[in-house]
Parts: C-alpha cells; structure tokens; sequence
C-alpha cells in the first residue's frame, strides 16, 4: 500500500511539471517518502502495541487465577498441573498472535522478536503470581493443615469421640502443609527435579526414626540460602526461611490441636456416667447402713433388680445417649416428649407377653391327655379287671362242685345237725 502511494504521487508530480522551469521534484519526493514511511512506521507501531497489550491482558487473566487456584487447590503434583496450564495458555495465544501480525508485514526477526516477549511475559505472570503467593505461604499452610485436620477422607466434619489417633491425624495434616511449602520454595517451569521436599522432610518433620546428631551438628541442610541443583534466579523461599516459616507455623497450629484433644476429654466426660474415684468412695463410705439394710431385707435387692432392667430398657427405647449429644436443653425436651408413651409402651409389651406364655401354656395343658386315658393307668385298669374276672370265675367253679369237705365238717359238729 506505501509503494502504490509513492508511485501514484511520483507520476503526479511528473504531470504538473512547468516547461521552462527548472524545478528539481527529487528532493520533495524524497521528504514525502520519508514522512509517508514514518507515519506507516508510526501508526504500525500504535497498532502493534494495541495489539500486544491486547493479548498480554489475555494472558494474564488466564493464568493468574488458575495458578492462585492451584495453590489454594489440594492437588497432588501442583506444579505439573501449572506447567500445563502455561504451556497451554501460551502456545493458544502465540498462535492467535502470530496470525494477527501477518497483515503488517514484519520480518522475520522481528516476527520471532515479538513471538519471545510474549512467551517470555507469560512467563513473567507465572512466576510474579508465585512469588506473590510464596508471600503468604504460611496463610496457605495454616487453611491445608485445617482443612486435613478438621475433616476425614470423604471432606465431611471431623468429630473428635475419642476414638480418632490425633498424633496420626496431626503427622498427616503438617505432611501436606510441608509438601506445599515445598513447592512454593522454588519455580519449576523446566521440568527439573530437585530435593527439596526430601530435606524439609527429613529435617522438619518429627518421625519415629532417630536421627544422627553428629551428622546434623556438622551440616545443617537449611542453614543456607540456596537450594542445592536450583539457580538462585528460580529461588523463591531460601531453606534457612522455610526453617523459620516451619517453626511459626507449628506455634500458630499448635491451639487446633490441643483443641482437638480437649473435645476428645470432654467427650468422654460427657459419655462417661460414672462418678469420680472419690466420689465413689465417698458414696460407699456414706451408703454403708442402707447397703446393710439391703442384705437384710433382699427384698429391696429384687425391686431394684427390676427397676434397674425396666431403666436400661427405657434408656434403649429413648436413645438417651444419642439425644445429649445434640445438646443437652434438647436433649431433655425430646425425652420428657418420650419418656411416658415409651413407658407405656414398654408395660404394654410387657403385659403382652405374659398373656401369650399364659395363653401358651394353657394350650399345651388342654393338648395333654386326661389321667384316665393314660397309657399306665389304662394298664392298671385292664390288670384290675382281669384279676376281678378270674376271682369270679373261682367263685363260680366252687359254687358248682358242691360243698367241700370243710363245709361237711361244720356240719357234722353242728348242734342243730345233731
């Protein structure tokens, strides 16, 4: 477009030519292309900018808050998840930028000039977002060992019963706050590995191993301000201020966990309905005369036998236990609300279940056979009858042969006969 201009200004300037007149257009048109090229440099340049700080506001709106995000994120690996976002985020804008500029008609260097500023400020926004994070780091320590503290595996509130391993539970929660300082200690956008979360590990956090203290007295691994295989350029947190970081940390959560531990006594205190071991004495020691009277009259023993199973009845049936844990205000307003259907309903059951056995056991009374009908005293009768019918059968047997000897005896020495 600038040669077409400068051509159709040169044929112009040939047509109002003056015969006779001894003008040199040379120089005019030589300032002309001079100021045509710099207003074209000029408005390009405008353009360009507007261009550049077009895409540069893109890009950073489109990895600050993810990478904030990140940080504030549980992830795993969080600067694997970073590196990605970089390389995706500045590869989309190098190429809707690369297609922008074809129309200016730049070279190549200043093409590939214009292509390096722009990954080199993505660049830039990545790491002033994590040196800024890196300033509140310990901020960010403190909500992840809250958020792994105060909550199991599946997020939901953890309640501190007394039955949970709270030295476990604190080892596990400043584990993930160590592994987040560690990796804001330093940038890693090359993929290159270090060691630093292996030496903030190994000289930081309290494990069952014992370490050597001569091997620590001769090398502090944190008494330095480098990190061994990072350039000083990508340092972001020093060892020697990840150590004092580590130390304010631990003070500044040390409350949790004694808050911890106290709901886990007043638990159990709350659960535990026993009196105190002096208290108890005391009781034994003031109770000794109605314990005698107990043994003298068991009487007693067995009403408050019953009272007692009809109380540990009725402490199931209202879930008292459970009811308190609530609060203890509604906690009575529900039993009070209870206590007397489920005592009803308790006798009521009670009173059920006598009338079943009575019921059963005068159903097995009426399926027992009669006495008469026995198996033995149907044996005795048939022995009685048939002793009875032989004694008769004698009798009859004697009554046909005549008078025996004995009667003709009689006769003979009675007087009468005489």
């Amino acid at each position: 477009m600038k040669n077409i201009s400068l051509s159709l200004t040169y044929y112009l300037c040939v047509y109002v030519a003056i015969k006779h007149a001894d003008w040199n257009a040379s120089k005019i048109r030589e300032k002309l292309c001079h100021d045509t090229e710099a207003h074209a440099a000029s408005v390009r340049g405008v353009k360009l900018s507007e261009l550049k700080s077009s895409y540069e506001k893109k890009i950073t709106e489109a990895l600050v808050q993810p990478v904030e995000s990140l940080f504030d994120s549980a992830a795993q690996d969080i600067w694997a998840s970073i590196r990605k976002l970089y390389r995706h985020e500045t590869e989309n804008a190098i190429s809707r930028y690369s297609s922008s500029l074809t129309g200016f008609e730049l070279d190549q260097s200043t093409f590939d000039k214009m292509m390096a500023d722009l990954k080199n400020y993505a660049r830039g926004v990545v790491v002033r977002k994590i040196r800024e994070e890196a300033g509140k780091v310990l901020i960010h320590m403190k909500d992840r060992f809250s958020t792994v503290f105060s909550h199991d595996k599946y997020s939901m509130p953890r309640v501190w019963t007394g039955k949970e391993d709270v030295r476990k539970i604190t080892e596990e929660a400043r584990a993930v706050a160590l592994k987040l300082l560690a990796a804001m200690a330093a940038i890693r956008l090359d993929d290159q590995s270090d060691k630093i979360e292996n030496i903030l590990s190994s000289s930081l956090m309290d494990g069952p191993v014992i370490k050597n203290r001569t091997i620590e007295a001769s090398r502090d691994p944190l008494a330095s301000s480098t990190w061994e295989g990072v350039a000083p350029e990508n340092t972001v947190i020093t060892p020697v201020q990840c150590k004092s970081i580590w130390k304010q940390f631990k003070v500044e959560t040390e409350y949790i966990v004694s808050e911890a531990i106290s709901s886990q006594e007043a638990f159990k205190h709350r659960n535990s309905w026993l009196p105190p071991p002096w208290a108890i004495v005391t009781i034994a020691i003031l109770g000794f005369n109605e314990f005698m009277m107990l043994l003298r009259n068991p009487l007693y023993l067995v009403i408050l036998f019953i009272l007692f199973i009809l109380s540990r009845v009725v402490w199931y049936e209202l879930n008292i236990a459970g009811e308190f844990q609530n609060g203890t205000l509604s906690g009575l307003l529900a039993i009070s609300t209870r206590f007397l259907p489920s005592v009803l309903n308790i006798l009521r059951r009670v009173a059920g279940e006598g009338n079943r056995h009575h019921q059963a056991a005068q159903s097995s009374q009426q399926a027992l056979p009669s006495p008469a009908h026995t198996p033995r005293n149907q044996m005795q009768r048939r022995f009685s009858s048939s002793s009875f019918s032989s004694s008769n059968t004698k009798i009859l047997r004697h009554s046909d042969a005549g008078p025996s000897s004995e009667s003709v005896a009689e006769s003979k020495s009675s007087p009468i006969c005489h």
